[in-house]
């Protein structure tokens, strides 16, 4: 005769079995969890007072368990934020606020945020803590942790020509881990997919206006906009695309419940062509500050000589996408005029990052917002002159600068 725990295990395979023949899926591993345990034991309690084992059972019991089983899902999910920066704290925050267990590898404000944790003032969201669940001051202290991770949340600058990120991450990506790129730029998965070709590789684009002017103080204004979709390789297979894309729902799902309204799902191509779209203002914005003295954005685009320069630019690389991705942008997709014509009515003096980088001697994003795409479409069999004299200039001057400092300090 079975006992009362060999009951409650009969039971709870034979309700994962039945859910799953009724087309719910139920995740083995988050069995595991003592919450879980409780909800096998309530609905156990349920099937005891029925004092019998039917269908009809599950039917009465089957959305109130699935509802179980996904809140379940998301308090038992680990999430790593790779580079807690500004906008990686700040997505972090909110996929917390979600319920998931959000942990942060930091750089130089590891101190501080292990101490106090963040503080986020936000005019959306009103001003609140987060501890995150782990603070790590390095990789290696996260490899050390063996926590299993479902997604790794990668806010890093992307620098190729400086360093391969993707190696970072050796030895914390496992079976079912997804990476979410939160990166500016071109062509940033294909280190990831290369070094881990059976993680989900999970593409965001975002716009949002986030700051830390302080270590673990983040200041987050009114842009928040983030797009995320499966970056997939030309030979990909039906499972592999079904399950980034699950993975891709599942994490905008976590930004909604998170307080994040305008987060959406894209497929690989649309969230491609949004990267393009991005670079036709970041590749004719960023560049044009540099080489103009640290220019505004809006200065730029009020100023006759320099808007024709920016429009060019960006129509330059708006013909030059769809042609490569094999699509046209969707008519929601602002045009070069609309873009500058935003930029003029912007009075709050912002400059792109790219001088800030220049102005402190760091190294800029030159190969993923002017490279890639260069190379990308080259090799598609499009050439963009105008993009590629921005690019060799910037590229000698970044080049010239670093031999100088390098020549100062001998």
């Amino acid at each position: 005769m079975l006992n009362k725990a060999q009951r409650s295990n009969h039971v709870q395979s034979w309700l994962v079995d039945r859910l799953a023949n009724a087309g719910t899926k139920v995740c083995r591993h988050c069995t595991a969890t003592v919450y879980f345990r409780n909800v096998w034991r309530r609905v156990y309690r349920r099937l005891l007072e029925k004092q019998a084992v039917h269908s009809s059972i599950i039917t009465e019991l089957q959305p109130q368990f699935v509802a179980l089983i996904k809140q379940t899902t998301t308090m038992s999910q680990e999430v790593l934020v790779f580079g807690a920066g500004a906008v990686g704290a700040f997505y972090g925050s909110r996929i917390a606020q979600a319920g998931a267990r959000v942990s942060a590898v930091c750089r130089s404000n590891f101190s501080a945020v292990k101490s106090n944790g963040f503080t986020v003032t936000s005019p959306q969201y009103g001003s609140y803590k987060w501890n995150p669940t782990r603070t790590f001051a390095n990789p290696d202290e996260a490899r050390k942790s063996k926590v299993r991770w479902e997604y790794i949340v990668v806010s890093t600058k992307a620098l190729p020509d400086v360093s391969d990120d993707s190696a970072q991450l050796e030895g914390l990506v496992g079976d079912g881990t997804s990476i979410v790129l939160i990166q500016n730029g071109l062509g940033v998965e294909e280190p990831y997919q290369r070094r881990f070709p059976k993680a989900n590789i999970l593409s965001a684009v975002t716009i949002v206006s986030a700051s830390q002017p302080k270590h673990g103080e983040i200041q987050h204004n009114r842009w928040t906009r983030i797009n995320v979709g499966p970056y997939l390789s030309r030979s990909a297979q039906s499972a592999v695309e079904e399950a980034a894309t699950t993975k891709t729902d599942e994490f905008v799902k976590l930004l909604t419940d998170g307080g994040v309204k305008d987060a959406s799902a894209y497929t690989h191509s649309k969230t491609q062509l949004l990267r393009w779209h991005k670079i036709a203002i970041n590749a004719s914005m960023n560049p044009s500050s540099v080489l103009s003295g640290g220019a505004s954005n809006n200065a730029m685009s009020l100023d006759p000589e320099l808007c024709r320069h920016l429009k060019g630019i960006m129509d330059e690389i708006l013909q030059t996408a769809p042609k490569v991705i094999g699509s046209p942008f969707p008519k929601e997709f602002a045009s070069a005029d609309a873009i500058l014509k935003s930029t003029q009515k912007n009075t709050s003096g912002s400059r792109p990052s790219m001088w800030a980088d220049w102005e402190q001697g760091k190294p800029m994003e030159l190969e993923v917002i002017l490279g890639n795409p260069i190379r990308i479409a080259r090799e598609a069999g499009y050439e963009m002159p105008r993009l590629q004299t921005l690019y060799a200039l910037l590229k000698m001057a970044q080049t010239n600068r670093d031999q100088k400092k390098a020549l100062s300090k001998l």
